[in-house]
């Protein structure tokens, strides 16, 4: 029989640095998780993406154990990385903080494409893209 689930949890963590201070422990703590096991487990499962902002989902069941699956970095960050950009622009709009060829969305929307909700590569560069102005990056062929 499957176990009944509790609760589902998303959060960002930084892959290889989860620690049961906030966001993860009382997150995790009002569930009744032990929290260790998931510190250590996520760490264990992230250690190659050590401080790259991941999307997790917990999935919390009544017996007190649990599952997470750890999704694609967010776009805005593989954008970040893709252009080795400190931060996005403070006025999206009227400031451009970088030029990205079309190229280096299709890659990250390649990337990324698991967790998109479309399966057209055309679709998720159109998403890439959008993210891509929305920080103030400008896209070029």
């Amino acid at each position: 029989m499957a176990k009944k689930i509790k609760a589902i949890v998303k959060l960002n963590v930084k892959g290889g640095q989860a620690t049961a201070a906030p966001p993860v422990g009382p997150a995790l703590s009002q569930h009744g998780l032990p929290i260790m096991d998931f510190v250590k487990s996520f760490n264990d499962r992230t250690k190659d993406q050590q401080g790259t902002i991941l999307p997790v989902v917990v999935t919390i069941y009544e017996d007190r154990t649990f599952s997470f699956l750890v999704k694609k970095p967010p776009v805005a960050i593989l954008i970040k990385k893709a252009l080795n950009l400190e931060k996005a622009a403070k006025t999206p709009g009227k400031q451009t903080v970088a030029k990205m060829q079309k190229a280096q969305a299709k890659k990250i929307a390649e990337e990324k494409m698991e967790d998109l909700n479309t399966k057209d590569i055309e679709a998720a560069i159109k998403i890439v893209e959008g993210t891509a102005r929305s920080m103030g990056v400008e896209v070029t062929e």
